[in-house]
């Protein structure tokens, strides 16, 4: 049997039997304090936020919540009519005047990253995630609503409507690039994320390097091309190794290192002409091989100013030691020690702010978060743009949530309304570490519906210990199933780098998947090669 927890605030939840809604079937659990501070006879109400709830006091001393069944996707609890209204500073205080519900948009191991954190802000009254996924509904981090289709704006707009959302967080780049939030905010609706005509940064990499170009921002050398001829005559006269990527979206795979020229010359014809990325790799960027440590930067952007994240790092490659095809990541850990606060500094003064400053006068002011991936070239020691991506990294979203203390939603509102100037962050001390498990053969062929066990005895491994579902369903026993390349996200915290990781691991070891794999060397580069000895 499915159940659904809805967290209205730290001391009451609304649970859901999934199996149930015809029948309006609900069940409500309670703190100690809560219920000995409703000491009530007969009937009597209360509200939690924009919600009003009713309780009739038994005479066998049984609480009932009275509230209307699910109907659709309208949820109707005697919802006040009242307009969400947040008074935000970012630091994570109680000073909201008006609590907000949010929807999440996305259904991977980000999505469920950003629910953790905006079910722990304080002006948070509730989170739903359309469309989520098992383990997102049974951590309780969410409501999740897999019949609302994301690709529907009326759909979305009119649940928003339904449900006095407040804040909408646009997790994938998808829906993004198709026009979600130019929809969502002609509707009224508060949303945090890109209109279409901004999030080309990252729809397109030749529209990116063209920002470049124009305002002065460091990036590698190179060229488009949609002729395979023109591509391998530059490719010959450049020599390898060399980078081609596709210029569309092409769920993380369209980025070939070619440290061979045969290799350069396959991966040309693998996109213009056999069309392996369909009009995503209609054209093609032919971009300079930069040596160095690569790092992601996490800006904050309400369309004028920006304020930074924690820095972080991910580990792109399949294989330990950075080998094999790439991924869309397979761990992280912040912060990074290649991010010195100096190098923090230059990126925003020589990178973000000129991105920002340039798609305000290019008149499509940015609005969401920027995900700088950088190169951190070995030669000069400068950071340089590789790409830009108009939403949270996964999985280094994963390590900032876990690390981040402020009230996310307050925060996310203040970037709705160009309010983040002089808005600051707070973090959690020490570090943080995700692990990815994914299903073996990714990121090429896999099997779905494997079965994992033992997930909740690894989230108990230590207090720190955070696992976050990126492609999980439940099969009909009640497991756990892999229904994706990427499954798991293992993250913890600790004191340091090598504490994190030692716990993270150490949950990782726990879960019992025989149809997944996970990189044994996540943080490497920041830790002692000894640390990665007993995995060996």
């Amino acid at each position: 049997m499915a159940f659904t927890t809805l967290n209205l605030n730290p001391s009451l939840k609304l649970v859901t039997n999934n199996n149930s809604f015809n029948n309006g079937f609900f069940g409500c659990q309670f703190s100690k304090s809560f219920l000995s501070s409703k000491s009530f006879l007969g009937s009597s109400s209360f509200s939690v936020g924009t919600l009003t709830f009713t309780i009739n006091h038994q005479s066998s001393g049984r609480r009932h919540i009275s509230c209307s069944r699910w109907c659709s996707t309208d949820f109707r609890c005697f919802a006040q009519k009242s307009e969400p209204s947040v008074s935000v500073d970012g630091r994570g205080d109680n000073g909201a005047s008006e609590r907000v519900i949010v929807l999440v948009i996305g259904g991977g191991g980000r999505e469920h990253a950003l629910c953790y954190a905006l079910q722990r802000s304080p002006s948070c009254d509730a989170v739903f995630c359309a469309p989520g996924n098992a383990g997102i509904s049974s951590s309780g981090n969410a409501t999740c609503i897999p019949d609302l289709d994301i690709s529907d704006s009326s759909a979305v707009i009119s649940f928003c409507r339904n449900w006095k959302v407040g804040l909408v967080v646009v997790g994938p780049e998808a829906p993004l690039v198709s026009g979600l939030a130019n929809d969502l905010v002609k509707a009224g609706i508060p949303t945090f994320g890109p209109s279409a005509e901004a999030a080309a940064l990252e729809g397109s990499k030749n529209f990116m390097k063209s920002i470049c170009d124009k305002y002065g921002i460091p990036t590698a050398k190179y060229q488009t091309f949609s002729d395979a001829s023109a591509a391998k005559q530059y490719i010959k006269e450049q020599g390898a190794p060399i980078v081609i990527k596709a210029d569309g979206l092409a769920a993380g795979k369209g980025v070939i290192v070619a440290m061979t020229l045969e290799e350069a010359y396959e991966a040309v014809d693998s996109m213009l002409v056999e069309g392996v990325f369909g009009s995503a790799g209609c054209q093609v960027i032919v971009e300079e091989f930069l040596e160095g440590e690569e790092a992601s930067f996490f800006a904050l952007v309400d369309g004028e100013n920006a304020i930074p994240l924690e820095s972080a790092q991910d580990h792109k490659r399949v294989g330990d030691g950075d080998t094999g095809p790439n991924t869309g990541g397979m761990g992280a850990y912040s912060p990074a020690p290649v991010l010195t606060k100096e190098l923090q500094s230059l990126v925003m003064d020589s990178i973000i702010l000129p991105t920002v400053r340039g798609m305000s006068a290019e008149g499509c002011k940015f609005v969401g978060v920027l995900y700088a991936g950088l190169m951190i070239e070995t030669k000069s020691g400068l950071p340089k743009l590789i790409e830009y991506n108009v939403r949270f990294g996964d999985p280094e979203c994963q390590v900032l949530m876990v690390r981040l203390e402020s009230d996310l939603a307050k925060v996310l509102l203040a970037a709705c309304r160009g309010e983040l100037k002089g808005v600051s962050l707070n973090w959690s001390p020490g570090s943080a570490m995700v692990v990815v498990m994914a299903s073996k053969g990714y990121p090429g062929s896999y099997e779905k519906g494997t079965v994992i066990q033992n997930i909740e005895e690894a989230e108990l491994i230590a207090p720190s210990v955070k696992i976050f579902h990126a492609g999980t369903a439940l099969d009909l026993d009640g497991n756990f199933i892999a229904t994706g390349g990427r499954v798991l996200g293992i993250a913890a915290k600790g004191r340091d780098l090598e504490e994190a990781r030692d716990r993270a691991y150490r949950a990782v070891e726990e879960i019992n998947w025989p149809g997944g794999f996970y990189r044994q060397d996540i943080g490497w580069r920041a830790l002692p090669q000894k640390q990665f000895a007993r995995n060996a």
